[in-house]
């Protein structure tokens, strides 16, 4: 359990970021759980045990699809071979995690590939936040020989904009940095074509969660005309929302706006959201494993390739 709880601890203080990161350290650290489960426990015990578990990972960050459709398809496989004893059921939750770790890695080059064809050469394209795949989807623009140049917002309060940075920088993109309240005013001077951000899931009505500013930088696009795309794997869909539910908005610590303001006033309130989210009809279109379409068909192409999900 030391190693389960110490990889939920990652996740929740964001030292593990970025849905498919998340998705693939928990399902991993749940998986090995299991593995290390005494299995003459008997099946009642047994099953006490990776329910404990499976509620610690799903508690870190509720806006985690991805993690959330992982350990379900791990438990429903599970469950499968319940019949035949703990012993099967151990063995069936390694496969099955490994199965899914590697549909999220093949779906990602595949999202990868989709997302760099759309950037064109010559493009200044803009970003928010850090997502590995958006950030992957420019660099293998560039190092296909096109001349693009990146900007990135720091994205306060806990400024992960500042890795998108880094990687563009390292990967040799022209990339520029701009403050989170600026973003309306940079795409009216920098001539910007394209804008692709992350996500962290998808309703069944085409909505996408992303981080906080994730939505003000979808209207400026649209009024500035600029084509507004997200980037992520269908596994991020969210199947209580085909029900009705909303998917929960995460609120994070005070302290992470607090930590460097020594004299805040005492008695101030604070909200600290870390998503929100955008509407399609503000999204051009998503780019996927499945292909680049309107979010008014995720749930369509959700249910042929995914039917497990819904």
């Amino acid at each position: 359990m030391d190693l389960l709880l110490k990889v939920a601890a990652d996740i929740k203080s964001l030292k593990i970021q970025g849905a498919t990161n998340v998705a693939i350290d928990g399902v991993t650290a749940f998986s090995n759980f299991v593995k290390r489960l005494d299995t003459s426990i008997g099946i009642e015990l047994f099953e006490t045990k990776i329910n404990e578990a499976h509620d610690i990972l799903l508690n870190t960050r509720p806006t985690e699809p991805a993690m959330r459709n992982g350990l379900k398809k791990v438990i429903y496989d599970m469950n499968s071979v319940k019949s035949e004893g703990v012993e099967e059921m151990e063995i069936k939750a390694i496969q099955s995690s490994n199965d899914y770790v590697k549909l999220l890695k093949s779906t990602k080059e595949k999202i990868i590939q989709a997302g760099s064809q759309r950037i064109q050469d010559g493009y200044t394209v803009m970003t928010h936040c850090h997502s590995s795949t958006t950030s992957e989807i420019f660099i293998r623009a560039f190092e296909s020989g096109k001349n693009i140049k990146a900007i990135c917002t720091e994205t306060r309060p806990r400024y992960q904009g500042r890795r998108t940075a880094r990687e563009l920088v390292e990967a040799g993109i022209p990339t520029t940095m701009v403050v989170d309240s600026s973003m309306r005013w940079i795409l009216k001077k920098a001539s910007i074509d394209m804008i692709v951000i992350g996500m962290d899931a998808v309703t069944s009505q085409g909505t996408i969660l992303n981080k906080i500013g994730s939505r003000l930088l979808s209207l400026a696009a649209k009024e500035s005309d600029i084509p507004f795309y997200v980037a992520g794997s269908l596994l991020k869909f969210d199947s209580d929302t085909i029900f009705g539910m909303r998917t929960i908005i995460e609120m994070r610590d005070d302290t992470e706006i607090t930590s460097d303001w020594i004299d805040a006033p005492s008695g101030l309130k604070l909200f600290n959201p870390a998503f929100e989210s955008v509407s399609r009809d503000l999204i051009d279109a998503l780019i996927t494993e499945e292909g680049v379409f309107p979010p008014s068909i995720v749930h369509e192409i959700v249910r042929t390739t995914y039917p497990w999900m819904l």
